[in-house]
């Protein structure tokens, strides 16, 4: 099979944005699948250095996960526009929901919700790429690996840059500390923005948490499969594989203004008073908006 074209990070700025056009017919996604296949079985097909597909992405991905972004969770997003419409930016949000669903629904609404479709470019922990097929999937999507690296060269490429700080430890804690933010660490998304010069753009969200409501945790089992955390739930794993369809919770994404950084220059990075407080800021930040969305939200399900 022919191999795909590699094409560089930053996109031609020249090209018009187009608006999404009314939904095909069944005759124009029938056509549109078998170039779709034409495509993958010929490899006229890009992708980037890091492994990000668009085309699978666009017609196979985010299909995929747009009847739970629009159907099952209701998705509303809020202050799109404090997200650029284009140039390099980070996005820091919080983790929740066992699963991290929160970040696919995320990339689901600045794609589909945002006048300039935006792509958000996720980081992701080791174990995401170690785990077959995910790992695979994730990277054709567009996720690399969380490290400064990474994501100093994907910001000054211009990209949108997601980020959740708590890693494991807010995906993977108990139902009873849902909406309350774990340890942020040591600030390494922060450096990143200063060294880029890119805005950090806080975002929160609600209704991860009730997904999978995590009564308790498999420690012994999860030490045996090389896992941070085993959930138990009130559906997993009591109901099998029917344990794993998560529960339609109200979903609220906010997005809130950006906080710059430009001004700091890079040598600021080196400043270890200043990352710390300007991590604070954005914890505290995403931490209030946590609190007014769910003043907003009428009920959990509604």
């Amino acid at each position: 099979m022919p191999e795909a074209r590699v094409i560089p990070l930053r996109p031609d700025d020249d090209d018009p944005y187009v608006p999404p056009a009314a939904p095909p017919g069944w005759e124009e996604q029938l056509a549109g699948g078998l170039e779709f296949l034409r495509r993958r079985l010929t490899g006229e097909y890009e992708t980037d250095e890091f492994g990000f597909d668009p085309d699978l992405t666009d017609h196979v991905l985010l299909p995929v996960l747009r009847p739970f972004f629009s159907t099952w969770f209701r998705v509303e997003s809020q202050g799109l526009e404090n997200v650029p419409a284009d140039g390099g930016a980070l996005l820091v949000a919080n983790h929740s929901g066992t699963l991290p669903v929160d970040a696919l629904m995320t990339t689901v609404a600045l794609h589909d919700d945002h006048p300039a479709r935006r792509r958000l470019r996720l980081l992701g922990a080791d174990l995401v790429f170690e785990l077959p097929f995910i790992g695979t999937m994730s990277r054709k999507m567009g996720t690399t690996l969380a490290c400064n690296e990474d994501a100093e060269r994907l910001l000054t490429a211009g990209e949108l840059v997601g980020v959740f700080p708590e890693g494991f430890k807010g995906i993977g804690k108990p139902f009873r500390e849902r909406y309350t933010l774990q340890r942020f660490g040591r600030g390494g998304f922060v450096t990143a923005a200063l060294r880029t010069g890119v805005p950090i753009i806080p975002c929160a969200i609600v209704g991860a948490e009730e997904i999978y409501p995590m009564i308790g945790n498999a420690r012994t089992a999860a030490r045996l499969l090389g896992l941070p955390y085993l959930p138990i739930t009130p559906t997993f794993p009591l109901l099998g594989p029917l344990g794993l369809v998560p529960l339609p919770s109200k979903w609220l994404i906010a997005f809130g203004e950006p906080i710059e950084t430009a001004s700091y220059g890079p040598a600021a990075a080196e400043d270890p008073m200043l990352v710390f407080n300007l991590t604070d800021q954005v914890r505290e930040t995403i931490q209030h908006s946590l609190y007014q969305l769910l003043l907003q939200r009428k009920s959990v399900f509604g």
